[in-house]
């Protein structure tokens, strides 16, 4: 018997548009759609929609839901930091900026820790640190 039950990992985003903030993250990371769903039972009934992103489009257990709770209104910013592993920053940077997110700070390389980092907020203002593996 294993210890571990987990066979993947999500992360909801809750944002107050799941659409235009899924086209940054398809147009910024290149995550493609792998469902849209809508509903009333968000756990306590209130109504939803989201749009579910993964890096090929299948429900792999690696995803990033954009989660719009209908009836509340706009997320407060900085509730949670998305990290992203990347494979080239600079470029990742020009996206950011072009779908009309905004780079925060500097890159930094990290050389102790083995990576590049560089912190970003998406149109909304979400935080992401964007890593990318040095080496």
């Amino acid at each position: 018997m294993t210890d571990t039950l987990v066979a993947g990992i999500f992360v909801k985003l809750i944002v107050a548009d799941e659409v235009a903030m899924a086209e940054f993250y398809q147009k910024t990371y290149g995550m493609k759609e792998v469902t849209k769903v809508q509903g009333d039972s968000a756990g306590n009934g209130e109504a939803f929609r989201e749009v579910i992103l993964s890096a090929d489009g299948q429900m792999n257990g690696q995803s990033l839901v954009l989660f719009n709770f209908v009836n509340r209104p706009k997320p407060r910013d900085q509730q949670s930091i998305l990290g992203m592993i990347v494979t080239d920053m600079e470029q990742l940077k020009e996206r950011i900026v072009a779908n009309g997110g905004k780079l925060v700070g500097p890159t930094r390389d990290m050389v102790e820790y083995g990576v590049r980092v560089q912190f970003a907020e998406d149109p909304e203002g979400a935080l992401i640190e964007n890593v990318q593996m040095l080496g």
